[in-house]
C-alpha cells in the first residue's frame, strides 16, 4: 500500500483542491479501514483566534469524509497506518522547524561576538533545518500508509530580498528535491492544470 505523491506548484496553481480530490478518490477505493474517510493532516500553527476560526470553518468546509489533524511538526507522533494522507503543507511544516530553530541559532550567537563566523552559522542554520525535516519525513513515511504532499515552488518567484527569504527558499527547494526524490509519483500544477512530471 505505501506510496508517496508529491504536488508542487506556485501559489494558487490548484495544488490543495487538486490533492484533495486525488486524495478523496484513493480513500473511497481503499479498504483497508473500510469507512473511506481520508487523513488531512494541517501543518500550519494557530497563531490567534481568527486564525483559530479559519481552520475550524476549513475543517467544517472539508466534512465528514476527512479525519482532522493538526501538527505543525512532529507527523510521525500520528498512526496513520492503512489511510491516505494529505499533507498541506510542506511549505508551512517546514516554516515551523526553519523559525524554531532560527531562534535558537540566534540565542546561541547572541551568547557569541559577530564576526566572520556569521555566514557559517547562516549555512548551518538551513542544513540543521533540514536534516531535522529529513529525519521527521523518513520517520513519518516508514509507516505503512499513502501520502500526498502538498508543497510551493517558492524558488520560481524571482530573487528573495533578504537573508531570511533566501536562507528560506534554499531550504525549502533542498527538501522539495528531497521529496521528490523519494516520491513514486510528481506532479506540477500550473494554472489548475496537474502535469505529472515523475
Amino acid at each position: 500500500m505505501k506510496r508517496i505523491l508529491l504536488v508542487t506548484g506556485g501559489q494558487r496553481s490548484g495544488k490543495s483542491t487538486y490533492a484533495e480530490k486525488i486524495v478523496l478518490e484513493m480513500a473511497a477505493g481503499s479498504s483497508v479501514h473500510g469507512d473511506g474517510r481520508a487523513v488531512y493532516m494541517a501543518t500550519s500553527r494557530i497563531w490567534d483566534e481568527e486564525f483559530a476560526h479559519r481552520v475550524k470553518l476549513h475543517q467544517e468546509r472539508r466534512g465528514p469524509q476527512w479525519i482532522n489533524i493538526e501538527e505543525p511538526k512532529y507527523l510521525s507522533r500520528h498512526d496513520v497506518a492503512g489511510r491516505v494522507v494529505l499533507i498541506d503543507c510542506v511549505t508551512l511544516w517546514s516554516t515551523n522547524f526553519f523559525f524554531d530553530l532560527s531562534t535558537e541559532v540566534q540565542d546561541e550567537s547572541v551568547k557569541a561576538t559577530m564576526n566572520a563566523g556569521e555566514a557559517q552559522e547562516s549555512a548551518n542554520l538551513v542544513e540543521r533545518t533540514l536534516q531535522q525535516i529529513k529525519e521527521e519525513f523518513d520517520r513519518f513515511t516508514s509507516q505503512d500508509a499513502i501520502f500526498v504532499f502538498v508543497t510551493n515552488e517558492i524558488g520560481l518567484c524571482g530573487v528573495p530580498e533578504n537573508k531570511v527569504q533566501r536562507q528560506f527558499t534554499d531550504l525549502l527547494g533542498w527538501l522539495n528535491q528531497y521529496i521528490a526524490s523519494r516520491a513514486d509519483e510528481v506532479v506540477f500544477m500550473v494554472s489548475g492544470v496537474p502535469m505529472k512530471i515523475k
